[in-house]
């Protein structure tokens, strides 16, 4: 088996491009259906050129659709970082309520509070 070091590189090198424009045609045809500013005959005719023509039509695509496609994924971003902001307090604060509530009824037990602290307390941590 004759397979010189060259020709193994150039192999690598034609597969790890194959995987690079595998990903970058599916970030494009992605983008082409969440496009909210392209009609339905503006998708389908994007997407047959790039179904056709590959090379061509990702090339056209992102020099005429590339700013656009760079906002759409940092407002996609953006959403999804808001989205995780929001669900973190309420995970984080609902944790510190049942350790405050779990104390406050230690402390209670103990005899350390009395009964009417103890409901003060919880409606201050119940709030």
């Amino acid at each position: 088996m004759d397979y010189p070091l060259l020709s193994a590189f150039w192999t690598m090198l034609l597969f790890f491009g194959l995987i690079l424009w595998l990903y970058l045609l599916f970030v494009v045809i992605s983008d082409i259906f969440h496009s909210r500013d392209l009609s339905g005959w503006g998708k389908a005719g994007w997407l047959t050129a790039v179904i056709i023509l590959p090379l061509l039509g990702v090339l056209v695509y992102t020099i005429f659709r590339g700013d656009s496609m760079s906002e759409r994924a940092v407002a996609d971003r953006q959403r999804k970082q808001a989205l995780y902001q929001a669900f973190q307090p309420s995970a984080v604060q609902s944790q510190g309520v049942a350790d405050e509530m779990a104390k406050l009824v230690d402390l209670r037990r103990n005899g350390e509070i009395s009964e009417e602290d103890f409901q003060r307390a919880k409606s201050r941590v119940l709030t």
